[in-house]
């Protein structure tokens, strides 16, 4: 990362105020105690809410020109699943501040045991730009939730979205409870984190840029969440439903033009069924976005030069039996499907992260496990198979974040199930109640009353030791 520090950026109040200023403001409003009340974080989430159903248009816009997104990919994608977060964390709010009550060890009597819920204090959340609204407010959502007070970085690849949400944001929160910060991230974040500590650090994105953020938490130890990437694999069996398989594939698999953290990113299909897998994949990517998918308005566009430029080059790497298509001046890549992957190619070394599929055959679990062990700890792991035990013999053998059987991707919208990855495929997870709890310090209590004291507990303990084996064990 770049070592130059401004003295001053783009945020959500004045231009002219110091980063050091603006955070001194924002720790200043959460040690003032407001943000810890039900009636404070209930209004915020709510003042959220408003604020999204407000500028839904502005929100469509700003993804198509990023992105090319329609609005009904926006929706299903991005603002459905932020309202639906929401929604659920205003629901279950209450009940998650309370404290709980945990039980007392026979030492202890007749003690009784709590866990508090305490804010984390000003917390740090970096948004990518592949869905660049959604995967920034989301875990928004739970820190608000938990009562902390929040600085935003969004993306700034995906300017339109950026200069959106920093309007939303200045003009719905004031900046001492949310402070939106602009710029290149390599500059401003490490600004941010050498002149203050945080307390929780929620990053999505590359690997790569996790480890360096992981480090310069560290540095001050500080708790971060890292929600990365990595090849997660989609095997399908003989026995699975195959033209179903297919639909539930494509459909994830090419959303965003593949720029998805848990889309497949390769398929392992029994070498039984290949053939018949891929017809009914090339039926449903024709069905999905016509013979033509350069002309429709529902297949997305690739962000950049550099990400287009980077895809490209995984094309010379296999047989195309699909797609292929290119234009540089769109940033458009046709859905690609490929086989007769050469052996150790950068395709089957890297996260995709495009319309691109390679397509893998195995004859036996082991050989299909031997190739998902090149790239260990996946994000995400699909299984297709009408097989009770097969599915419950996959789900014990791959160790990965989350994933389905018989679907793709859409565990990351179910708010009841908690998100994230493990090893390069991430750290800490997110979604309802673990966003609650990702922000979330949890405070043990033990409450001893005053009216039995036994002296067996003060010295001298001369003689009590079987006693001590009795009540301590």
């Amino acid at each position: 990362m770049p070592t130059a520090i401004p003295t001053t950026i783009k945020t959500t109040s004045m231009a002219s105020a110091t980063l050091s200023e603006q955070l001194d403001l924002v720790e200043k409003k959460y040690r003032s105690g407001i943000t810890k009340s039900y009636t404070w974080r209930r209004n915020k989430l709510l003042q959220l809410k408003a604020l999204v159903l407000q500028h839904e248009q502005d929100i469509y816009d700003a993804l198509y020109k990023d992105l090319h997104k329609s609005k009904e990919e926006v929706w299903a994608t991005e603002l459905g699943i932020l309202l639906a977060e929401i929604n659920f964390a205003l629901k279950h709010l209450k009940a998650w501040m309370q404290p709980k009550r945990a039980g007392t060890n026979l030492v202890n009597l007749p003690s009784s045991s709590y866990i508090y819920t305490e804010p984390l204090g000003v917390v740090l959340i970096i948004g990518p730009w592949n869905y660049p609204f959604m995967l920034l407010m989301s875990p928004f959502v739970g820190a608000l939730a938990a009562g902390n007070t929040v600085v935003l970085k969004p993306s700034e690849f995906a300017p339109a979205t950026a200069a959106l949400l920093h309007k939303m944001i200045s003009s719905g929160f004031d900046p001492s409870e949310v402070f939106l910060v602009e710029g290149d991230g390599a500059v401003v974040v490490p600004e941010m984190m050498q002149q203050f500590t945080f307390g929780h650090v929620f990053f999505t994105g590359g690997t790569a840029i996790g480890k360096i953020i992981y480090e310069m938490a560290a540095s001050k130890l500080v708790p971060v969440t890292l929600e990365l990437g990595g090849k997660s694999p989609c095997v399908v069996e003989a026995d699975a439903n195959i033209s179903v398989a297919a639909r539930r594939i494509a459909g994830t698999k090419f959303s965003n033009a593949g720029q998805m953290c848990i889309a497949p990113d390769y398929i392992l299909v029994h070498e039984s069924v290949k053939d018949k897998l891929v017809l009914a994949l090339k039926k449903a990517l024709t069905d999905f976005f016509s013979a033509n998918p350069e002309e429709n308005e529902n297949y997305g566009r690739i962000i950049n030069d550099r990400q287009f430029n980077r895809l490209v080059n995984y094309l010379q790497e296999g047989h195309i039996i699909h797609g292929g298509e290119l234009s540089a001046e769109k940033k458009y890549i046709a859905p690609t499907l490929m086989d007769q992957v050469k052996a150790g190619a950068a395709v089957m070394k890297e996260e995709i992260f495009g319309p691109i599929l390679p397509i893998l055959t195995f004859s036996s679990q082991q050989e299909a496990l031997d190739i998902i062990a090149q790239n260990p700890n996946p994000l995400s792991f699909y299984v297709f198979t009408n097989s009770v035990s097969k599915e419950e013999a996959w789900i014990e053998a791959v160790s990965f974040g989350g994933g389905c059987v018989n679907n793709s991707s859409w565990h990351f919208a179910n708010p009841h199930l908690p998100f994230g990855g493990r090893g390069k495929s991430g750290l800490g997870a997110a979604h309802g109640k673990a966003s609650f709890d990702c922000f979330t310090h949890y405070k043990s209590v033990m409450k001893t009353p005053t009216w039995f004291d036994p002296s067996i507990k003060y010295p001298p303990y001369k003689g009590k030791l079987s006693l001590f084996k009795k009540l301590i064990r």
